[in-house]
């Protein structure tokens, strides 16, 4: 089933589509591209809802410490209209990607669910070994990644612009950390690390815990299905 997102953004007569399509993997689904921001429009548009660093007036990103930016939310993560609709939510929180992904009849994928989509090749390809584990989503080497070390855009990047990886997922490596549903206390799991960091993070013991009511510059999130 495909997701088709029309959007009339930036100006009345500006039609924006966007389809994030979902790839069957074993016994669920996920989705192709880490949820855009223009997704997540169309859901806060239909439901009223305001994240916490749209209430709060900040988000943050990494100095001295955690930095507050003002005016840095999902709609405008660097404080100012994304170059892009299709660059990925960031400044969401465990909280707030779930609610997204029930809106979608959806779910935040487990940690395993997503280690089994973003490192071994469960379909045919041409490209990569099937029923093969890699050690990194783009392979058995970093590469073509959005990290410090490989692409290096020094910021997260439109989606559709980045290349596929294992079972032709975008961005499992690099771009933008991942929430997953995996749960410690009061935090939650993330995977993939992002552009800040480099590609020895993409792994999967890269994977990290974060405060669930935390969001920044660095975290976004998709979602699993069962259907």
């Amino acid at each position: 089933m495909r997701l088709i997102i029309l959007l009339f953004l930036i100006a009345p007569t500006t039609l924006f589509a966007f389809e994030n399509p979902k790839v069957k993997i074993n016994n669920f689904y996920i989705q192709k591209y880490e949820v855009t921001i223009a997704e997540y429009l169309n859901f806060a548009n239909k439901t009223n809802f305001k994240t916490e660093a749209e209430k709060q007036g900040f988000g943050y990103e990494y100095g001295i410490g955690w930095e507050k930016r003002k005016n840095w939310n999902y709609k405008t993560p660097y404080g100012k209209n994304p170059e892009s609709l299709t660059e990925p939510a960031v400044h969401i929180s465990y909280f707030e990607a779930e609610q997204y992904c029930k809106f979608i009849n959806g779910r935040l994928p487990s940690f395993e669910e997503w280690s089994t989509a973003a490192y071994t090749q469960v379909l045919d390809s041409k490209v990569f070994e099937k029923n093969k584990t890699y050690l990194y989503p783009s392979g058995d080497k970093a590469e073509k990644m959005n990290s410090t070390d490989l692409l290096s855009y020094r910021k997260h990047y439109d989606v559709l612009k980045l290349p596929e990886g294992i079972n032709g997922l975008v961005a499992m490596g690099g771009n933008v950390w991942e929430w997953t549903k995996d749960r410690k206390d009061n935090s939650a799991l993330t995977a993939g690390s992002s552009w800040w960091y480099s590609s020895s993070n993409t792994t999967k013991n890269g994977a990290q815990f974060k405060p669930a009511d935390f969001y920044a510059i660095y975290v976004g999130f998709r979602c699993a299905f069962e259907k």
